[in-house]
C-alpha cells in the first residue's frame, strides 16, 4: 500500500476511509482487486478477445485458472467475415492468473502471428515465450470452445471443394439439434478422449457433429486434439453420402418412442420432481457411433439434480441403466433387462475382468468394462493420466469385442 499518498489514492478509488486510519493497513498491505478472472486479463490485455469459459486446474501444488486470448482484426484481406465483427482470429495467447495471489502471466503459444508479435514488441515484458510455460501448467492446456465454434461454422460451408458444388451450395452442412431440458437447442462442442481414426493411443479432444442443413442424419464429425505434442491439430470425419447415420434428434426420436422410458419419465414428473434430459453424446468407436444420454432427477424443494439414469443407443435400439456400464451391459445384451446389474466382486476378481495386461478373449463382457471403467476413473481421479489412457484402451478393446461378438 505504501505510505499516505498511495494510501489517499486507494481510499479515493474505493470510497472507504478505512484505507487511511486503519492500523491493520501498513506500507507492507496489498491491495487485491479486479478479482473477476476475465475482467482481470481485460483490463491488462484489452486489445484481445478471450473465451468465455476460464477453467481452473492445479499446477505445482496452487490453484491457477486459465484463459484463452484470442488476436482479431477485421481488416485481413480476401477472407469472409464472421459476423460483423472479424475475419481473422487465432488462438495465440494462454493467460493463467494464480487463484491465491492473482498474479497473471501470458504466454505466446503462437509465435507465427504477426499480431501477437506485434502486441509484445509494443509491451515488452508483457508476453512469455511457450518455452517459458511450465509443464505442469502446458498439460492442462485445452483448445478454447469459442474459437472452435466459429471455425465449425466456416467449415461447414467450406467442406465444399468442388467448384461447381461450392457455388450451388449443394452441400451445406450445419449443427445437429438436441433436446436438452425439455427444450430443442443446438448441440455445443465438448470435450472428450477418444481414439482417433488410424491412431493407437487415446486422445483428448474438442468434438462435433455435423448434419446436412434443415436435415437431421450425420453426415460428418470434426475434432481438434488439446494433446501438448498435437494441440489444435484437427481430424475431420466424412460418413459420406451412401451411409445413413442417425443424428442426436433422431435418437431423440428413438427415446421418445420408447415405452419403457416414456413410462419412468411420466411416473417422475408426476411425483413432485422434474426431470432434465442432459447434454446428448456422440461418441464414435471404431467405425461405429455410440450414442449417450444422462437423465437427472432434481426436487422441487432442492431443484440440486441428481444423475438417476443413464440412456444408450448404437443406433439399431436404445437402452437405459442406471450408470454407464449398467447402460452398455443392455446394449450388448449381457443384461437382458433394465435396472440394476447383477455383477458380482467375485466376477470382477476372475481372470480377464480388468488386468494389467491384455484382455482374455474368454472373459469379455460387459463385467470387465465396468471394472476397467471403475479403474480408469481412480487413476483419473489421482493424476495417472498415463494408467487412465492405458485403461482407456483397455476398455476400448472390450468394447469392440462385445460389439462384435453381437
Amino acid at each position: 500500500m505504501g505510505y499516505l499518498f498511495r494510501r489517499l489514492l486507494f481510499a479515493t478509488r474505493f470510497n472507504d476511509s478505512k484505507i487511511v486510519f486503519s492500523r491493520d493497513v501498513t506500507p507492507d498491505s496489498r491491495m487485491l482487486f479486479a478479482r473477476d478472472i476475465r475482467e482481470r486479463v481485460r483490463r491488462i490485455a484489452p486489445f484481445l478477445q478471450y473465451d468465455g469459459d476460464p477453467y481452473a486446474f492445479i499446477a505445482d501444488g496452487r490453484l491457477m485458472w486459465l484463459v484463452d486470448g484470442m488476436t482479431t482484426s477485421t481488416a485481413y484481406p480476401y477472407a469472409e467475415r464472421f459476423g460483423d465483427h472479424l475475419n481473422y482470429i487465432r488462438n495465440s495467447v494462454k493467460a493463467t492468473v494464480d487463484a491465491y495471489s492473482g498474479e497473471v502471466s501470458f504466454y505466446i503459444i503462437d509465435p507465427e502471428d504477426p499480431l501477437a508479435a506485434t502486441y509484445a514488441r509494443v509491451f515488452p515484458g508483457l508476453f512469455k515465450p511457450a518455452s517459458e510455460m511450465p509443464e505442469s501448467i502446458a498439460n492442462h492446456l485445452r483448445y478454447p470452445e469459442d474459437l472452435f465454434k466459429i471455425q465449425t461454422r466456416m467449415y461447414a460451408m467450406y467442406h465444399m471443394t468442388d467448384p461447381e458444388v461450392f457455388y450451388n451450395r449443394e452441400d451445406l452442412w450445419g449443427l445437429p439439434r438436441e433436446i436438452y431440458k425439455g427444450q430443442q437447442q443446438e448441440v455445443s462442442p465438448y470435450y472428450v478422449n477418444m481414439q482417433l481414426p488410424g491412431e493407437q493411443g487415446v486422445s483428448f479432444v474438442l468434438f462435433t457433429p455435423f448434419t446436412p442443413s434443415r436435415k437431421d442424419n450425420m453426415v460428418a464429425w470434426l475434432a481438434v486434439s488439446s494433446d501438448v505434442d498435437e494441440y489444435g491439430r484437427m481430424v475431420a470425419f466424412n460418413f459420406g453420402k451412401q451411409h445413413v447415420v442417425f443424428g442426436p434428434m433422431q435418437i431423440e426420436a428413438q427415446i421418445d418412442q420408447d415405452t419403457e422410458i416414456s413410462k419412468m419419465l411420466s411416473l417422475w414428473n408426476q411425483s413432485g420432481s422434474t426431470v432434465i434430459r442432459g447434454n446428448l453424446l456422440v461418441y464414435p468407436i471404431d467405425g461405429s457411433i455410440l450414442y449417450v444420454e444422462p437423465l437427472f432427477l432434481a426436487a422441487q424443494a432442492s431443484q440440486l439434480p441428481q444423475l438417476k439414469r443413464v440412456i444408450v443407443s448404437d443406433g439399431t435400439k436404445v437402452e437405459i441403466g442406471s450408470d454407464l456400464p449398467d447402460a452398455l451391459a443392455a446394449l450388448t445384451g449381457w443384461r437382458k433387462s433394465s435396472g440394476t446389474s447383477t455383477l458380482t466382486e467375485a466376477d470382477v476378481d476372475q481372470p480377464g475382468y480388468g488386468g494389467e495386461g491384455a484382455v482374455d478373449q474368454d472373459g469379455l463382457s460387459a463385467g470387465a468394462a465396468l471394472d476397467l471403467y471403475r479403474r480408469a476413473q481412480e487413476r483419473l481421479r489421482a493424476g495417472d493420466l498415463a494408467g487412465y489412457e492405458q485403461l482407456q484402451r483397455q476398455l476400448e478393446q472390450v468394447l469392440k469385442s462385445m460389439a462384435d461378438g453381437e
